[in-house]
């Protein structure tokens, strides 16, 4: 912590100023009371002296607060952002952040709403692959944020939120500082966070936040909580010379066992028609080219589920929309971090409830993951479960190299020439599919409403010479279909636990992470996703933080239409009246006026697909000028 002297301006001189006013309103008062007495002496005793006014009491400047100590640890683990909806349970952290810290590492992102703060670093870890900061105010700020920070457990992005908390009774502020206050405030979102801790000494602190900042990044990873009390932030440090910040590092992911990946191998070498499946398999570029390796060296497809970029989409091997047949014909497949196995291997018929399984009962089922690992018992993000003839506990991409070599080891010339001539085989599959994809993007390509095909089109004729990334890539599948997909970085997938409100300030979060790196960010804004927090828009104008959102306004909640319909044809009832409490029409929303009202560039709404593409190339020239820009376009619900 720095001395005495540093910051004693600015510390100071609001208090001083604000002491010194009122000592002057004091001193008055008392002076005008201590004269009037002496005026009246008590009958029949002798005046007293008049008593001077009372000093100022020392302890009103507070020269090393616990917050201080707090932000060094913050910035030793490396915090770059911290999102935040200003609240009392955190203010003296504020203010250090602001003036101790300069408000740099962490740079304070300042938001409307803690569900679009969480959810902004949710965006930001998976863009950048590190933790962002949230902080949250007692009680009511962390209920606001547990939709968001549900999400981000369901994704297994890491995320590190510290929430504001009155532990003594004694110290409470009366009244409102009650109700935003608990006995153990973690409590709330235990069920869906990794680890927390609510220290009770700033010792105790650094060490529980280097700890929980390990747990974080840690496969499986999750979001991580630590209270921060008001009194251990507003408290003077006595001994500030005796506070350590251990030291920071990171765990060396899980690999799987070598003996269990030596038979993972032979049963892949031996297989006749092997299938790969990947969905949260890969963290980085370097483990999409393992997985190509390993993809290559069996002449095996490849299936990307699509909840991160594992596979290129313009790989020979790529088969990602022939995923049913594929299942069905395999006699191995191999599952790198499949969220929901049982759900990818079966059919499941809606409403009807009746399923069937897809793959052969005699097919041989491995899988690598480190979701077993780590799972809790009340939320069921668990999904079904779907046993394997060989569970390998494991980070995926820190187990693909042992794979790759064992999966050489066992290969004999003979299987060699067999995997090229299936490679061959599976290269006209790919090729065959992407020209049914071509064929089926053009129907209705130039229809009002928008068709969502035409919509993706135009975006990548946009975007197409830029360095780009989807950062929400599961709104639109076109864009997997049409787009040539490379990169890691290129498409983040979903929100994990599909929980509305975050598309938005996920997508606001990544391209925060994405302007740092050069990158231009874009998303498909879904219409019902935005009006749960659109301050968001504010958010991103006021960091000047580039994203193109093209808006797709299909004007209602699509999906619960057809659950709807579905419901009135299984009563044997009307359709006419399923767009009730389902459409987002009557009034009709103008995004863009709602975007401008935020101080975001937009235009719209667009109807007619001819207009969309000079729309989008002016959108692109502000952003990349610096700025978030929306158009809103009306489209088809599909």
């Amino acid at each position: 912590m720095p001395s005495d002297n540093e910051n004693k301006i600015d510390r100071r001189s609001f208090l001083k100023g604000a002491a010194a006013a009122g000592a002057a309103v004091a001193s008055v008062t008392t002076a005008t009371r201590i004269a009037a007495a002496a005026d009246t002496p008590a009958e029949g005793k002798p005046a007293e002296p008049a008593k001077a006014a009372p000093k100022l009491p020392s302890e009103t400047f507070i020269t090393h607060p616990g917050s201080d100590f707090m932000a060094d640890v913050l910035k030793k683990i490396g915090l770059q952002y911290l999102a935040i909806n200003p609240a009392a349970g955190f203010r003296s952290l504020h203010e250090s952040i602001i003036n101790y810290s300069g408000n740099k590492n962490p740079e304070i992102i300042h938001c409307l709403h803690e569900e679009s703060a969480t959810a902004i670093a949710h965006g930001y870890a998976k863009a950048s692959g590190k933790p962002m900061g949230v902080m949250v105010h007692g009680t009511v700020g962390l209920q606001h944020a547990s939709m968001a920070l549900y999400n981000a457990w369901c994704d297994r992005v890491p995320l590190m939120i510290f929430g504001g908390n009155g532990i003594n009774a004694e110290t409470r502020r009366p009244g409102v500082e009650w109700n935003h206050s608990a006995q153990d405030p973690a409590a709330l979102v235990r069920e869906f966070i990794k680890w927390d801790d609510q220290p009770a000494s700033l010792q105790h602190f650094a060490e529980s936040t280097v700890r929980a900042h390990q747990f974080t990044l840690t496969a499986p990873m999750g979001p991580v909580m630590i209270a921060i009390d008001m009194d251990l932030q507003e408290d003077e440090v006595e001994h500030p010379e005796k506070l350590k910040i251990p030291k920071v590092s990171r765990l060396i992911q899980p690999q799987g066992d070598s003996a269990a990946l030596r038979d993972a191998a032979k049963l892949l070498v031996a297989a006749d028609k092997p299938l790969i499946l990947a969905d949260r398999a890969v963290r980085s570029q370097q483990g999409v080219k393992m997985l190509i390796e390993l993809a290559e060296a069996l002449g095996a497809p490849v299936v990307d589920l699509g909840s991160r970029m594992n596979f290129p989409s313009t790989h020979d091997l790529d088969c990602t929309f022939m995923k049913q047949t594929l299942v069905r014909d395999a006699d191995v497949i191999l599952m790198l971090e499949l969220g929901d196995p049982w759900g990818n291997l079966h059919s499941f018929s809606d409403p009807y409830k009746a399923y069937r399984p897809l793959y052969k009962p005699d097919a041989k089922i491995i899988s690598i993951s480190m979701l077993d690992i780590a799972r809790k018992s009340n939320y069921q993000d668990i999904q079904r479960f779907m046993p394997s003839d060989l569970a390998i506990g494991g980070d995926v991409e820190a187990t693909l190299p042992d794979l790759i070599d064992a999966v050489k080891r066992a290969t004999t010339p003979e299987r060699k020439t067999a995997f090229a001539d299936r490679a061959r085989a599976v290269a006209k599959m790919h090729r065959e599919m992407r020209a049914r994809d071509k064929e089926a993007a053009a129907v209705g390509f130039d229809a009002s409403p928008v068709s969502t095909a035409r919509l993706t089109a135009e975006m990548w004729n946009a975007i197409k010479n830029e360095r780009w990334a989807l950062v929400v890539s599961d709104r639109m599948p076109w864009a997997r279909r049409l787009w040539p997909v490379t990169e890691h970085y290129q498409m983040l997938g979903g929100n994990g636990g599909y929980g509305l409100g975050g598309y938005a300030p996920i997508a606001v979060g990544a391209a925060l992470a994405n302007r740092d790196q050069g990158i231009i960010s874009v998303t498909f804004q879904p219409d019902g996703d935005m009006m749960y927090a659109p301050g968001v828009l504010w958010t991103a104008a006021r960091h000047k933080i580039p994203l193109l959102m093209l808006m797709h306004n299909n004007r209602c909640y699509h999906q619960e239409i057809m659950h709807v319909q579905r419901m009135a044809a299984i009563h044997n009832r009307p359709q006419a009246n399923t767009r009730i409490g389902t459409e987002i029409s009557n009034p009709d929303i103008d995004f863009a006026k709602v975007a401008q009202g935020m101080g975001v560039w937009a235009e719209g709404p667009i109807s007619d697909p001819s207009k969309l593409g000079a729309a989008l190339r002016r959108a692109l020239d502000v952003v990349k000028k610096g700025q978030p820009a929306l158009i809103d376009v009306v489209c088809q619900p599909r």
